[in-house]
C-alpha cells in the first residue's frame, strides 16, 4: 500500500487561497523565497541606513554603512517583483523577461558599489547618470513582465468564473408549460376515475358467492335500473380535470344573497342524490327479495321432510 502523502504546508495553503492550484512545487518554493527574501533585504537596508546616519556625514564610517544600504534597497525591489512573476501561473517568456530585467538591475547595483562614493553625485568622473539609466532599464523590464503576469492571471480567473457560471445555468434548464402538461398527461394516461374512488365496471350483473343456489335455477341476467341525478354527473365531470384534459378558471363576482341561494340549491341537490341512492337500494331489494323468500320456503320444505 502506498504511503500517505505528507501535507504541503502553510505556503501551499496560501498559494491555493490567493492564486489557485499550483502546477509545480518548485515554483511555489522559489516564488515565496524570492518574495520574502526581497522584503528581508529591504528591512536590512533600512537598518543599515539608520545605523550609518549615526556617524558623521560623509565620513568613512558613514559611507561604509550607507553604501551597502543603498545597494540592498536597489536589489530588494526587483527581487520582490521576480518572486511575484514566479508565483503566478504565467507564460515562460514573462518569467525570462523578469529574470533579464533583474540581471540588468543587479549589474547596475554592482556599478553603483564601484563608483560610490568617489565618482558619485558630482564628484570626480560622476557616473551617477549611467548607473541610474541602466538600473531604470532593468527595472522597467521587470515591472512590465510583472504587470503582464498579473493581468493574465486576472483574465484567467475571470474566464474560469464565467465557465463555472455557464455550467450552473446548463445544469438547470428552463422547463416550459407545454412540457409540464405533457408530463401530467403521460402520468394520467390510462387512469380511470369514478365517483368516490370506486373502480369503474361496465357490467350490470349480480353475483353471489353462496352455495345455496345449487338446486335452484335463478336468472342472473336480471337488469337493474340505475337512476342518477344531474348533480352526480356534474361532479363526475368535474373530476375529469384531474387528468389534465379539462381546466376551468372561474372568477366569482356574486353577492352574499347569490351565494346563499347557491348553498340552498346545493343542499337540495344532495338530498336528491340521497333519494336516488335509496331508489337504487330499493331496486336491488326488489330483485333479491323474491329470491330470499324462495330460499326460505325451500329450507322449510327441507326441514319438514
Amino acid at each position: 500500500m502506498a504511503a500517505e502523502q505528507a501535507p504541503d504546508g502553510y505556503l501551499f495553503d496560501l498559494y491555493r487561497r490567493y492564486i489557485g492550484e499550483p502546477e509545480d512545487r518548485t515554483d511555489v518554493y522559489v516564488g515565496f523565497g524570492l518574495f520574502l527574501g526581497g522584503i528581508g533585504l529591504a528591512i536590512v537596508a533600512l537598518l543599515l541606513f539608520l545605523w550609518g546616519n549615526t556617524h558623521e556625514a560623509r565620513s568613512a564610517g558613514y559611507f561604509a554603512w550607507v553604501g551597502p544600504a543603498y545597494a540592498l534597497a536597489m536589489v530588494s525591489l526587483p527581487v520582490v517583483m521576480l518572486g511575484i512573476v514566479t508565483l503566478l501561473p504565467s507564460e515562460r517568456r514573462m518569467l525570462y523577461t523578469s529574470i533579464g530585467g533583474a540581471a540588468i538591475t543587479v549589474a547596475a547595483v554592482a556599478g553603483f558599489l564601484v563608483v560610490y562614493p568617489h565618482h558619485w553625485n558630482g564628484y570626480n568622473n560622476n557616473y551617477t547618470v549611467q548607473v541610474v539609466a541602466v538600473y531604470a532599464v532593468g527595472l522597467a523590464g521587470i515591472t512590465a513582465s510583472t504587470g503582464a503576469a498579473l493581468i493574465a492571471h486576472y483574465l484567467d480567473m475571470a474566464q474560469q468564473a464565467e465557465v463555472v457560471a455557464t455550467d450552473d445555468e446548463d445544469d438547470d434548464p428552463d422547463v416550459t408549460d407545454a412540457e409540464v402538461q405533457q408530463d401530467i398527461d403521460d402520468a394520467m394516461d390510462g387512469v380511470e376515475l369514478s365517483w368516490g374512488g370506486v373502480e369503474k365496471t361496465e357490467h350490470k350483473r349480480l353475483s353471489f358467492s353462496e352455495d345455496d343456489f345449487d338446486d335452484v335455477t335463478v336468472d342472473t341476467n336480471v337488469g337493474t335500473t340505475t337512476t342518477r341525478s344531474s348533480g352526480v354527473d356534474a361532479q363526475v365531470a368535474g373530476l375529469k380535470g384531474l387528468k389534465g384534459g379539462e381546466t376551468k378558471q372561474t372568477t366569482s363576482s356574486s353577492t352574499v344573497d347569490d351565494q346563499t341561494a347557491k348553498l340552498k340549491e346545493l343542499r337540495e341537490q344532495q338530498r336528491a342524490e340521497e333519494l336516488a341512492t335509496a331508489d337504487e337500494k330499493s331496486a336491488v331489494e326488489t330483485v333479491t327479495s323474491p329470491i330470499a323468500k324462495l330460499l326460505d320456503r325451500i329450507r322449510d320444505l327441507t326441514r319438514r321432510n
